[in-house]
Formats: C-alpha cells, sequence, structure tokens
C-alpha cells in the first residue's frame, strides 16, 4: 500500500464497555463475559450488554421520535459512531463516507414483525423499512449528519473488516478523504440460538470458560453469542493522533464444500493472510488477534492456515471470543479494536487455553483475522505510529 491509511479513532460498544480504560480492563481480567441468560423461552449461554449500556440504548431510543421504532443494531451502531467522531477531529465536518455493516440485520424487530404477520396476517407500517440491512448506515448518516456516501453490507462473519477494505478502497481512490467503518450486531434472540443448536456449533456447558477458542483438546463445538458494535475513522494521514496504520489488507473466499465450515486448511486464510504480509517477512508480526470461533473444524482450520503461511516463525495468538463470544459482523473491529489496545499498552493478552505465552519484544505488527460463512476470509495487518 503507497500511502499510509490510518486509524485515526475507534470506539465500541459491547459487552466489554464502551469507555476504552474500561475495556482494557476487561481485557486484563481473566473472567469471561459469558454467562447463563434467559433469551425468550429458552436458556443459553451469551455474552450481553452489561445493564448501563442498556440503559444507553434505552436512552437514545426514547431521544428522538424516529429512534423508537428502530433495531438494537442501528441503535448500537448510532453510538458507537457517534463516540468515534466525538474522539476524532471530525466534529465540525460532515465530508465523510460510512460504511457499517451486519451479518443479519434488525434480527429483534424481523423475528418480531414476523410473529406479528403469523399471529395476524398483517404488519406495522414500518416493518419494511426498519428491517432492511441498509438501515444501519442510513440512520448513523442521519444521526451525525453527514454527506458521504452511505454503504451498509452483509458479508457474515467477516462484515467489519470488509467494511474497512472498502474505506480503504474509498480513500485509496480519492473519492473520499475520510470514512467511518465497521459492524453492528444484535443476535441475542431465541430463533438465531437455536439455528446455532440446530448446527451443532453451539456452547452447552456452563464452565469458567464456556466458550474454548483455540483449545485443541475439546472434544465439543463451543461457539457462543455476543452483541455489539465496532467502528473506527479512517483517513490518509501521518500525525499525532493516529492510533496505528492500517499496513496491509488480505482477502480471499473458497470453493465451498459446505455451507458452513471452511476447508480444513482454511485456505481463504492462508490466501487472506498472505496478501496481506506482501513483501512485509512474516517473522515481524508480533501478534494474530485470530478469528477462532470456539468451534473444533474452525479454530483448528485457522491453527492450520497460520502454520502453513508462518512456518517455525508462529507470533504470539490470542483472541476475543473466548471472553465476549461471536459477535457476527462486529467481531472484526472488535478484533481491531483489541490489537490497537495491545499496541498502545505494549501488552499481548494471553488465551486461557494455550500455554501461557511470553512477550520478548515490544508490540509493532498485529494481524487480524475475521472469515464468514461462505469462506469470506480477510486479514489486515496494523502497525504502530510511523
Amino acid at each position: 500500500m503507497n500511502s499510509k491509511i490510518a486509524i485515526t479513532s475507534l470506539a465500541s460498544f459491547s459487552p466489554l464497555g464502551d469507555d476504552a480504560a474500561e475495556i482494557w480492563k476487561n481485557y486484563l481480567s481473566e473472567e469471561s463475559l459469558i454467562s447463563l441468560h434467559e433469551i425468550g423461552t429458552t436458556q443459553a449461554l451469551v455474552s450481553a450488554l452489561p445493564n448501563e449500556l442498556v440503559l444507553k440504548i434505552e436512552a437514545l431510543r426514547h431521544s428522538d421520535a424516529k429512534y423508537k421504532s428502530l433495531d438494537a443494531t442501528v441503535l448500537y451502531a448510532i453510538l458507537a459512531s457517534r463516540m468515534a467522531v466525538a474522539r476524532s477531529d471530525w466534529k465540525d465536518s460532515a465530508d465523510f463516507g460510512i460504511n457499517i455493516g451486519s451479518s443479519r440485520g434488525a434480527t429483534h424487530l424481523f423475528e418480531k414483525y414476523h410473529e406479528e404477520f403469523i399471529t395476524t396476517g398483517k404488519v406495522a407500517t414500518l416493518s419494511s423499512p426498519t428491517t432492511t440491512l441498509g438501515n444501519i448506515s442510513s440512520w448513523v448518516a442521519h444521526d451525525l449528519q453527514s454527506k458521504g456516501p452511505e454503504i451498509s453490507h452483509s458479508i457474515t462473519c467477516s462484515t467489519a473488516l470488509h467494511a474497512l477494505l472498502n474505506g480503504v478502497a474509498w480513500l485509496k481512490s480519492g473519492l473520499a478523504t475520510k470514512f467511518l467503518v465497521g459492524g453492528s450486531e444484535a443476535p441475542l434472540t431465541a430463533f438465531t440460538i437455536a439455528q446455532m443448536r440446530a448446527m451443532k456449533i453451539y456452547a452447552s456447558e456452563t464452565s469458567t470458560y464456556p466458550c474454548r477458542t483455540f483449545d485443541f483438546d475439546k472434544t465439543k463445538n463451543t461457539m457462543v453469542l455476543g452483541e455489539g458494535a465496532a467502528v473506527a475513522c479512517l483517513e490518509i494521514a501521518n500525525h499525532e493522533n493516529v492510533l496505528a496504520y492500517v499496513e496491509g489488507i488480505g482477502y480471499a473466499t473458497e470453493v465451498l464444500q459446505h455451507g458452513v465450515s471452511i476447508s480444513a486448511e482454511a485456505l481463504c486464510f492462508q490466501r487472506s493472510m498472505t496478501m496481506a504480509l506482501g513483501t512485509i517477512p512474516p517473522e515481524e508480526v508480533d501478534v494474530i488477534v485470530t478469528h477462532s470461533p470456539g468451534t473444533i473444524k474452525g479454530d483448528a482450520g485457522e491453527m492450520i492456515a497460520i502454520q502453513a503461511v508462518f512456518g517455525n516463525t508462529i507470533p504470539l495468538l490470542t483472541n476475543n471470543k473466548w471472553k465476549i463470544g461471536h459477535t457476527f459482523g462486529a467481531s472484526g473491529l472488535l478484533s481491531v479494536e483489541m490489537a490497537i489496545l495491545m499496541l498502545q499498552h505494549n501488552h499481548f493478552i494471553n488465551v486461557p487455553f494455550l500455554n501461557p505465552q511470553s512477550q520478548k519484544r515490544d508490540l509493532k505488527k498485529i494481524l487480524v483475522n475475521a472469515v464468514g460463512f461462505g469462506g469470506n476470509a480477510v486479514s489486515v495487518l496494523l502497525s504502530v505510529k510511523a
């Protein structure tokens, strides 16, 4: 990449909290934020927003009559976007694009309206506009009064990192100078849990760590759902406000052998990581924030891909799904946030199931992975300030 793309601000809204200091404190803790909750008429292990953030969502919902009919996915994105822009130097500018996606979109509202239709044969007037996937970026644009392009999309669980790719492309093309990118997801519904259980990938055992990401001795799948949003301000910049640079990007799509899983060798990850590295020697990468959803095949495939690309120089490995579950379309940007916090604090966060890994040098380059149904892998290489 010729010109440097900088992340100049980042904000999130998740079980970790919405304040950078609080989020880092939660990462330093060895405690999982996954617990048993009532989801509709069932009980399930999930990572849910803390009560104080739920209250912020309700306050936003009732702050404007137009917001009362919006899905939680949209409200999460609005709050995270407000914070990201407030922390940037964009506050007096409306000239920025927006690309915030979601794997499932307006999950709660869609299920609510569909249930009403099955029961009564009718739906509310706003059932269509409030459940379209384009809802997210358009409402964020409305809230922030931006004047740039608005894009919403779904590329399953790699959605947020694909948004980052799109932002980089717009900036590199010269069609925009600033882009707000990210993902938002509110999937904690009984129907969504039932879908994951039907695929036999969902965690069923309550323990200290219900989601056993990168535990290669597990005999059961242990994926757990989480919720939240994360967004980042991207621009071509080289000044003191830079949190990290996007040094490399990679993407790949596999030829599907199955509608759910990637190949045993995770060929998509091999290609995306190789592309993100470019001419950078693999040994310069200090950490990989893995996708690793807590499934037997998903975790093993990504590890095989890492071994294929990095050989005997495998970096430190970490992830956050053991702590906050899988947030689907938001997960990639939450992983980027984790990477940036580790770079800022020069501190590696271990995973409970791998042998303790020792940080032996300053953290300067971190690779972030994400992949979703359909084998749509993305890898993003982040580096510290130049």
